[in-house]
């Protein structure tokens, strides 16, 4: 856990007003697909990556208070949200690229990035393809970072899951399964933490486009046996990368004691843990979660990257096996 006085009071005197429009969607074309994206605010560039079947809206409660010492820009990946859906790579790799250009397109060279789940995956990514243009990374029950992840989301893996998806959409499902979620959540089960966004994410699948690249997004980063992505054998690249690790600890989708994991492999980063909170902890106290982001931009410095400082990190590399003794395969990505 990091140590310390803990979040500092942001100083009023550089706060801006932010209205609720300034969080409107957006839209701009790259390379032939429509991109929805809010953008909010001025001063340095935060990032925020929402996870898979979610969209830029996860972080609307959040972008105003960011705004006022920050551009903020919240993305719909491509195949989520209003974003296109096309028959398109769903890949993390083929996601940073995607963050890379759309940020080419508003002019922003540079941005502190803020990934939760599938979105960490392709905040670590992002910085290990572009890491001048990473100027920090705060990972959210991120993915990537080990082999186990929920059964319900390795079963959807599987194939014939676009039927079971079809069949929730019909009419009359939707109150079963509102009440199957209610049923977990009054269990106190870990993933009933998190039961309002599943059923978002029900909602977020209303058609076979939608159903098809929530699919294709899906197999390429978890199968039958979990997930099939780590950056566990390149994360000593973080050295010099401010990073911070924010974990439900009931997180019923990605395991909490991936957070420590992560955080062993990844020199000089911070962990702070929710205590009670599932997989989305920015819901569950956003308060908390807006307060310690901006500490962490406020207190930190900026990545500075060079060529000769990457292929000294690359040529020098380190000892993986104690990181690695869990996970069978690695990401050749």
């Amino acid at each position: 856990m990091a140590a310390g006085l803990g979040p500092q009071a942001p100083d009023r005197s550089r706060l801006r007003s932010v209205s609720e429009g300034d969080a409107q969607l957006r839209h701009h074309v790259v390379h032939g697909y429509r991109r929805a994206y809010r953008i909010a605010g001025e001063g340095p560039a935060v990032l925020l990556i929402h996870g898979i079947g979610d969209s830029s809206a996860t972080w609307v409660d959040l972008i105003p208070g960011l705004a006022r010492r920050y551009t903020v820009i919240a993305p719909d990946l491509l195949g989520h949200g209003a974003s296109d859906k096309p028959r398109a790579d769903y890949s993390v790799a083929a996601y940073a690229n995607g963050m890379r250009d759309l940020l080419g397109v508003l002019g922003i060279d540079r941005a502190t990035l803020v990934g939760h789940s599938l979105g960490g995956g392709v905040a670590m990514q992002f910085a290990y393809q572009f890491p001048e243009r990473t100027e920090r990374l705060v990972l959210v029950s991120a993915g990537g970072v080990g082999g186990e992840v929920n059964p319900v989301l390795r079963a959807v893996s599987l194939p014939g899951v676009n039927l079971l998806l079809s069949i929730l959409t019909l009419p009359g499902m939707r109150r079963g399964t509102g009440l199957f979620t209610e049923l977990i959540r009054r269990l106190d089960t870990d993933l009933g933490q998190d039961a309002p966004e599943l059923l978002n994410l029900v909602d977020a699948l209303p058609d076979a486009t939608s159903r098809s690249a929530f699919i294709r997004t899906l197999r390429a980063v978890v199968d039958w046996r979990g997930q099939v992505v780590t950056m566990l054998d390149r994360c000593y690249l973080t050295q010099g990368m401010p990073t911070m690790l924010l974990w439900g600890s009931r997180d019923g989708v990605v395991p909490m004691e991936h957070a420590y994991g992560a955080h062993d492999a990844m020199p000089g980063s911070r962990l702070e843990i929710f205590e009670g909170a599932g997989h989305f902890p920015f819901h569950a106290d956003p308060a908390r979660f807006l307060a310690l982001v901006e500490d962490f931009i406020e207190t930190t410095r900026p990545a500075d990257w060079s060529t000769e400082r990457w292929r000294e990190l690359l040529r020098s590399g380190r000892e993986i096996e104690d990181v690695l003794q869990l996970a069978s395969e690695r990401s050749a990505t």
